[in-house]
């Protein structure tokens, strides 16, 4: 398996509140990158992150079914898995590249369980590429970051969930967006995530960053940041790339 873990991809803009189609993001070489390993006409098999939101679901294949050509990957085919449809993991094999859509963590984390993604990827060996909450679900621990007004004060709200296991790495999508956010009257950052990192770290990607893992090879492309014991520090700038692990 070759898996792009970002952050964000692209793929669309809004106009006068309506998607709109355009080309994947080329920040950091993703795009390059993508096409290095693209197969003519592939099939592609999109995960969704809420399986009960049929029109954000189909909104969603609609734009890549769309984006993807106009940046240069060609594709045959292209579903989306949700509650009408989840029998299309039991063919998994068939597809050149999975993509894990974003969305709610918990949400997408109850519905990977449920179709038994898991242990369907384990000899998937093509392109898989996370993005957002599908990143974060990527991981063999998820820190499902509190996000909803409520959760962080919630007792059952349960931070830390058993996900994928693509990688050991625990990433945040967004920071340059949630960075500075509040949730239940605390700061998101300093106050809640902070505290969750002794022990711990968690890796937080702006939009255009990305993780590829290639041969048990995990290369960091652009800006990022290590949050550890309580104390964050930038690991990557843009247009760089460090080896992780």
């Amino acid at each position: 398996m070759i898996a792009y873990l970002t952050s964000h991809i692209g793929g669309s803009y809004k106009k006068n509140g309506t998607r709109i189609p355009t080309k994947l993001s080329t920040e950091n070489g993703l795009l390059d990158n993508l096409k290095k390993h693209w197969k003519d006409n592939s099939k592609v098999l999109i995960i969704s992150a809420d399986a009960d939101d049929i029109e954000v679901n189909d909104s969603i294949m609609n734009i890549f079914a769309a984006s993807f050509p106009m940046s240069g990957l060609s594709i045959s085919q292209m579903y989306i898995c949700d509650n009408r449809n989840e029998k299309l993991v039991d063919n998994i094999s068939i597809y050149d590249v999975l993509i894990l859509a974003g969305g709610h963590v918990p949400t997408q984390n109850k519905f990977f369980e449920k179709i038994r993604l898991k242990e369907r990827i384990k000899d998937f060996d093509r392109i898989l590429i996370g993005i957002s909450a599908g990143t974060m679900n990527s991981a063999e621990i998820v820190y499902a970051q509190p996000e909803l007004e409520g959760e962080s004060i919630d007792k059952e709200y349960e931070r830390f969930l058993s996900g994928l296991g693509i990688t050991k790495l625990m990433i945040l999508p967004h920071y340059q967006d949630i960075k500075d956010d509040i949730l239940d009257g605390q700061r998101l950052f300093e106050d809640i995530t902070y505290s969750d990192s002794y022990g711990r770290e968690l890796y937080a990607l702006e939009d255009g960053s990305y993780f590829m893992i290639e041969n048990k090879t995990t290369t960091l492309f652009g800006a990022a940041y290590l949050i550890k014991d309580g104390t964050i520090k930038q690991i990557c700038e843009k247009d760089k790339s460090i080896c992780i692990m």
